[in-house]
């Protein structure tokens, strides 16, 4: 379910307080939609679903670590979309896992409240857990994110006609902000979710273009795509006027965003940029995977600029050029890196042929931030850094990976382009302190 992209050539070393220099000025685009977006910067994590099993990250763990305090938004990862064109929280293993979202009962230890879930609970797991964790932050918001890389599959049979685009996303609307979950014992029932989600994250990767190998594309996918966001924008729209107004007086607004690709050919097979902006409030930019380990020569996988090469600085021209407004970009960043052994070639490792992934204690090749940071201070291995980019390189194996030293330069380069934010693929990568979200909600403090 983890993001991936297409390959490309790996990049040449170059040095990051000259490239510092040599960054382009802000460029003023946008609209004046919401003077609120433009004042506070979004400082988005992905908490995963999965995570709670083998990681044993918790909703709690967000609060423990610091990062709920200093975040704006929680992307949960991920809802899925049926084989008839629904949201789904029920299904196969591997499809769905209601137990984890709402049904686990999660005792005192491992309690946002440190209350135990009890078995006449409507609403229990993670969903609870968030909004405990909504009370005991105000402000702090969720999304559910649909898709991802693995669940990708039936978006584009879900949005071939008004009529089940319509169905779609009211099937969505119903499960996550309406709350009507299906029953089980206890648990579920109508708006037994409800006020745990706070707006929706479209993850389809990708209308248009290839993804995960059984994920279903057409070419009609670019403009449908479109229709099915102006359905969810507008749906969301009428369900708000149909609540009380807040303490305020105002209607809550449900927000809408996307999660976006870096390759400029995937956006234009798949993203009408000016008329899906008129409805986002704002998209996540892919900003890592540029390289993954997979490939047969080491490369940057999250570099801030780079020649001849994927990079976030041109993400984010593309999506400029194509007229998306500077505030609703938001810059993905990662907390975790991509790695390879039996490098070849010596020098500082990068640009050389390799053998295979780099071993790693959950997955070849994909290590989480707060392990990097252990190998970077054994002095086995040497930091480099350049182009906005950090690695790793003992000789043999190599990680590319973003510290704070990168996340510095990433967030001033925020600031300095007039974007919208930061966002984590995914906190559980982070150290137990939050170091790289405390990092970024320096860079990026709230106005």
């Amino acid at each position: 379910m983890r993001r991936r992209n297409l390959v490309r050539t790996a990049v040449a070393a170059a040095s990051l307080s000259l490239l510092a220099t040599l960054a382009p000025a802000a460029v003023a685009h946008g609209d004046r939609d919401n003077d609120d977006d433009r004042r506070s910067y979004k400082r988005i994590g992905y908490f995963t679903q999965w995570g709670v099993y083998g990681r044993d990250f918790q909703v709690k763990d967000l609060d423990t670590s610091g990062q709920a305090a200093r975040l704006s938004h929680i992307n949960y990862a991920f809802g899925n979309v049926s084989p008839d064109g629904k949201c789904m929280i029920q299904g196969p293993a591997g499809e769905a896992d209601p137990w984890a979202d709402y049904q686990r009962p999660v005792p005192a230890a491992d309690s946002v409240d440190g209350v135990t879930d009890t078995w006449d609970q409507k609403l229990a797991g993670n969903f609870n857990e968030l909004k405990e964790l909504k009370a005991k932050h105000p402000g702090l918001k969720v999304m559910i994110s649909l898709g991802g890389w693995s669940w990708s599959t039936h978006f584009s049979n879900a949005v071939l006609t008004k009529e089940k685009r319509e169905a779609f996303v009211r099937s969505c609307i119903d499960i996550y902000i309406k709350g009507d979950l299906p029953v089980d014992g206890a648990r579920g029932g109508a708006g037994a979710a409800a006020g745990v989600f706070d707006g929706i994250d479209l993850d389809w990767e990708w209308p248009g273009s290839s993804g995960e190998d059984d994920t279903i594309y057409r070419p009609e996918d670019k403009k449908n795509f479109t229709a099915v966001v102006r359905e969810f924008r507008e749906q969301l729209d009428d369900y708000a006027k149909s609540q009380p107004r807040q303490k305020d007086g105002k209607r809550k607004h449900y927000e809408l965003s996307a999660f976006v690709p870096t390759a400029p050919a995937k956006i234009d097979a798949g993203f009408e940029v000016r008329k899906l902006m008129k409805d986002f409030d704002f998209v996540n930019l892919q900003g890592y995977d540029f390289h993954v380990s997979g490939e047969k020569t080491t490369a940057q996988q999250s570099a801030l600029y780079a020649k001849d090469d994927f990079s976030v600085d041109q993400t984010v021209n593309d999506w400029l050029r194509r007229g998306a407004p500077a505030h609703k970009l938001v810059v993905g960043m990662p907390a975790y890196g991509q790695g390879w052994t039996g490098v070849k070639g010596g020098g500082d490792g990068m640009g050389q042929p390799a053998e295979k992934p780099a071993p790693a204690k959950f997955q070849p090749g994909f290590e989480d931030y707060k392990e990097l940071k252990k190998l970077a201070e054994s002095g086995q291995y040497k930091v480099y850094r350049a182009y906005g980019q950090a690695w790793l390189f003992d000789g043999n194996t190599l990680w590319t990976y973003d510290d704070p030293t990168v996340l510095r330069a990433k967030t001033k380069y925020i600031r300095d382009k007039g974007l919208g934010g930061a966002m984590f693929w995914s906190l559980d990568g982070d150290t137990a302190d939050g170091e790289l979200m405390r990092t970024v909600a320096r860079g990026l403090p709230r106005r």
